[in-house]
């Protein structure tokens, strides 16, 4: 089987008029996927519109459902688009027009070739409606590549990283402030340093930045906590096959601290920390490395982020961001390409779909 020939223009078509999932066909279904790292969800409700027989759901409604979500696991597993080459659906019972529907889809065999998808369309909470058995001829891989920040966005950081910067500056006589803090929070050590301190000798500098991350990793070690959503979020792109990188500012003992405590770090194809860098975000350098890394270009990249100054580092980079009120509020990160106040909030479907 080979793709058929495809009229698709340049750039990321539009998908907002798909009959499925597009949110301006105002005669679509308006379907909304959901990606749990192994199904793909959604739920529907047929209204009288949406009849064949009187109050009965029209067959070619539920397939259209069907074949929605069975498509969205292409998607999933990494591939910009999917063509159905066969489809064989099995109705079981009707479904009454006003009963809520939940449609659910898994891959059964992925290859380069052929992916190939089952897929349930069931009365929500009750009996199978329709099921059936898909395989899809998949277009290219995904372009698209994520980079994470670490601190603030995949771990809840701030109270030990405040400890241990109060604790490095009191014993040199400087006070430091909760709102400083928060202000440079995302920023290289040495750029703290210098904004507290003002201009110290070199092997000063590195003194105070390792007295204050040894102590950091004292801190944290057996208490770290991460944000929710995170986790589901990182092994659905893992298990779509998507590239991953780090981009933190943090040092890479810090790094090797943190994965090691929560076992995560088969999960990025890439790391890029504060040594690796000379220029401290907003400079974007530190998400351009990890992008060249990837082997991706920064206009297919998505930065996940919790600072306003990681916020800045992402649109200088060119790259689209979803920022989280982790640690800084929603208005100081209005620049981003999307603002949540948890990643419970979004998920692969969303990424691959909207940003």
């Amino acid at each position: 089987m080979e793709l058929p020939r495809l009229q698709i223009p340049e750039g990321e078509p539009s998908l907002g008029h798909c009959f499925g999932c597009g949110e301006l066909n105002q005669i679509g279904l308006h379907l909304k996927p959901h990606f749990d790292g192994e199904i793909v969800s959604a739920r529907f409700t047929p209204g009288l519109d949406h009849q064949g027989w009187h109050n009965v759901t029209h067959g070619g409604i539920l397939y259209s459902i069907l074949d929605e979500i069975t498509a969205y696991t292409v998607l999933c597993s990494g591939y910009s688009f999917g063509v159905t080459a066969r489809s064989a659906v099995r109705f079981r019972q009707v479904a009454p027009t006003d009963q809520p529907l939940l449609a659910t889809a898994w891959a059964t065999k992925v290859t380069p070739r052929l992916i190939e998808v089952h897929g349930v369309l069931e009365i929500d909470g009750g009996d199978v409606v329709t099921e059936g058995d898909s395989s899809f001829i998949p277009g290219n891989r995904c372009e698209k590549a994520f980079l994470w920040d670490m601190d603030g966005v995949i771990v809840d950081s701030a109270t030990p990283h405040y400890q241990s910067w109060q604790e490095a500056f009191a014993t040199r006589g400087a006070r430091y402030s909760e709102t400083q803090f928060r202000t440079h929070f995302g920023m290289r050590d040495d750029s703290i340093i210098e904004e507290v301190m003002g201009s110290l000798p070199p092997a000063e500098v590195e003194g105070i930045a390792e007295e204050k991350e040894r102590r950091y990793r004292e801190l944290v070690r057996g208490q770290v906590r991460v944000f929710p959503g995170v986790m589901p979020l990182l092994r659905a792109m893992k298990k779509g096959g998507f590239r991953i990188a780090l981009g933190s500012s943090a040092p890479r003992e810090n790094v090797d601290a943190i994965f090691s405590e929560l076992g995560i770090g088969d999960l990025f194809h890439a790391i890029v920390c504060g040594t690796d860098v000379t220029e401290s975000k907003p400079s974007p350098q530190i998400y351009l490395k990890a992008a060249e890394r990837l082997g991706a270009s920064p206009g297919d990249c998505v930065v996940f982020e919790d600072s306003p100054h990681g916020v800045e580092a992402a649109r200088r980079g060119g790259m689209k961001c979803v920022a989280v009120s982790n640690s800084h509020p929603a208005e100081a990160l209005h620049t981003a390409t999307r603002v949540v106040t948890s990643l419970e909030e979004i998920d692969l479907v969303q990424l691959i779909r909207w940003i």
